[in-house]
């Protein structure tokens, strides 16, 4: 099969972050492959090693997002597309959208693997949307995949439990990160992986329908209460302040 991953690049979520004036404010130089899509491109090469094919990944973002695409081909991708967009291009959901899939038109792979969500908006909106673009049956927030023949066999979390999808090639998938341990490039990998190939095309995307206008931290918690007394005291206590106080039972 010939996979086609799309991939981010985000901020480490582990580096320090403040709201200052409205405005997000992170650690500019410490980005990182999104974790999700980290678990996505895993999954391709899990398949591709079992069973053949091409691994291909595509990225849509600034120039400096170019190293995310060389993680990637250091894991083991073979091919990387590069959708460059200017370093102040705003962009949304629906705007990623219609650049990956004016590519993904073209390149026509077998299965489009995606992350569920990315780490910095959660949004999960992309995978969906990507779907029903190109016009593809796909699952979401899949924990394991296998090949059989033309098909993947998805086993996706549900809200109840889990749900195994038999979904025939053409098809897209969003991945959790709950399905694999993506692989740490070794060095070795890390020196192939400059020299694959990488199509860079620059792309204009179009205006978005989504604004960020301000952000604002969360409210302060109340404290917590402790409830003193006996056991059975203290259940009982605890049953008239739900009823009567938080009004949740």
């Amino acid at each position: 099969m010939r996979f086609s991953v799309c991939i981010n690049q985000v901020p480490d979520v582990a580096a320090p972050s403040q709201v200052r004036d409205g405005q997000l404010i992170l650690d500019a130089g410490r980005v990182v492959l999104d974790a999700y899509a980290a678990s996505a491109v895993e999954a391709a090469l899990v398949l591709q090693e079992a069973h053949g094919g091409e691994v291909e990944v595509v990225l849509v973002g600034p120039a400096k997002a170019s190293e995310t695409i060389r993680k990637a081909l250091a894991m083991g991708a073979d091919t990387g597309v590069h959708l460059l967009v200017a370093d102040d291009a705003a962009l949304d959901s629906g705007t990623v959208t219609a650049l990956l899939a004016d590519h993904l038109r073209d390149a026509t792979p077998d299965v489009v693997l995606l992350g569920k969500q990315s780490q910095d908006t959660d949004a999960g909106l992309v995978g969906g949307m990507l779907a029903e673009a190109l016009g593809r049956p796909y699952a979401t927030n899949a924990v394991a995949l296998a090949q059989e023949g033309d098909a993947l066999v998805v086993t996706r979390q549900g809200d109840r439990g889990q749900e195994v999808i038999h979904l025939p090639a053409p098809c897209l998938v969003t991945c959790s990160n709950d399905m694999n341990d993506p692989r740490i490039p070794k060095l070795k990998n890390i020196m192939a992986s400059k020299k694959k190939p990488v199509e860079t095309r620059e792309v204009m995307p179009g205006a978005p329908a989504l604004r960020t206008v301000a952000y604002e931290m969360p409210p302060a918690r109340e404290p917590g209460r402790t409830i003193p007394g006996e056991p059975a005291d203290a259940a009982r206590d605890l049953v008239r302040l739900l009823a009567d106080e938080a009004r949740a039972i």
